[in-house]
């Protein structure tokens, strides 16, 4: 991919949202970009299982896990999922687990932090509905950029520098 957030910073500032930086970069891959799905759960991750089970015809997954650190939302199986499946990153207002596995796998992670505790499977969860954390509001079809810098979304796909 070729963008860097700093320059979508200089060129669009008047388009785009920046996240406070908050996030730690777990991924393999530490510059992805796409389309935006959410989700929004807590301490459950029954609905992120069944979305990283669809295509992700190079989306970015944004999962508002309320900012737990209780639980871990993200693991190297559902990481794997979306790697099979062309998900390009996942961002987790939340927890991860099994870091070290997904570190290797070629898909952008970011999340709060590390956490080996897993999730209660409820079968519960809201999807494709706008959420909002690190001072930006996430809505399906925004494009999300991450880089080494940070996250940037804008409502649009923006043309490559």
């Amino acid at each position: 991919m070729d963008f860097r957030t700093a320059d979508l910073c200089d060129q669009f500032s008047d388009e785009l949202q920046v996240c406070e930086p908050l996030f730690f970069n777990y991924g393999g891959t530490p510059r992805f970009a796409g389309p935006v799905v959410t989700i929004k759960c807590f301490e459950d991750n029954s609905r992120v299982r069944d979305l990283v089970a669809e295509p992700g015809n190079g989306r970015v997954l944004v999962i508002d896990a309320g900012g737990s650190k209780r639980r871990a939302v993200l693991g190297d199986l559902l990481a794997q999922t979306a790697v099979d499946n062309r998900w390009n990153g996942v961002i987790v207002y939340g927890c991860i687990r099994d870091s070290a596995a997904i570190t290797t796998m070629p898909l952008g992670v970011r999340a709060l932090g590390t956490l080996p505790m897993k999730t209660d499977k409820r079968g519960e969860g809201q999807r494709d509905l706008p959420v909002q954390f690190a001072g930006v509001t996430f809505r399906n079809g925004d494009w999300v950029y991450a880089d080494e810098d940070g996250i940037v979304v804008a409502r649009r796909e923006l043309p490559a520098n």
